[in-house]
C-alpha cells in the first residue's frame, strides 16, 4: 500500500457545481489528500490530457451518455460519436458530456486516471 505522503497531489477535473465532483473532493479532503482542481467551465478541457484519458480509460468510459447534456443533443449529434476522435471533439466542445470527475493521480500512483466517483476502487489510498 502507498502512503498518503508518497502520493503526488492529484488533479481533479470537473465542474464545481457537480454533486459527484463535490463528493469526490470532500472524500479526498477527508482522506487527508490535498488536490488541485481544474474547472472545465473556467479553464476548458485540456486537449492533450483528454487524449491521454481516452487512451487510458477508453473514450466510451469518458463519455457520459446518462447526463442531461448528452440527452439534450440532437439525435444526429449523438449518432456522430462513433470513435475516439469524434468523442473527443464533442468533449472539447461540450465539457459537460465528460464523466466526472476525471482524476489524474500522478505517474507514481498504481492507477493513473479514474473517471467518476468510486472510492471503493481507490483501495490503494490509505484510509485516514
Amino acid at each position: 500500500m502507498i502512503s498518503a505522503m508518497n502520493l503526488p497531489t492529484p488533479t481533479v477535473y470537473g465542474i464545481p457545481n457537480c454533486d459527484t465532483v463535490k463528493k469526490a473532493r470532500t472524500w479526498l479532503s477527508e482522506q487527508g489528500l490535498d488536490h488541485r482542481f481544474h474547472d472545465y467551465k473556467k479553464l476548458g478541457v485540456p486537449a492533450a490530457e483528454l487524449a491521454q484519458w481516452a487512451d487510458a480509460l477508453g473514450w466510451e468510459k469518458l463519455l457520459n451518455r446518462q447526463g442531461t447534456t448528452w440527452r439534450k443533443l440532437a439525435p444526429a449529434e449523438q449518432a456522430a460519436v462513433v470513435d475516439a476522435a469524434s468523442a473527443q471533439a464533442l468533449m472539447q466542445a461540450q465539457a459537460s458530456v465528460i464523466r466526472r470527475p476525471v482524476i489524474d493521480w500522478g505517474p507514481q500512483a498504481p492507477v493513473r486516471y479514474t473517471a467518476g466517483f468510486h472510492p471503493a476502487d481507490w483501495h490503494w489510498i490509505p484510509a485516514r
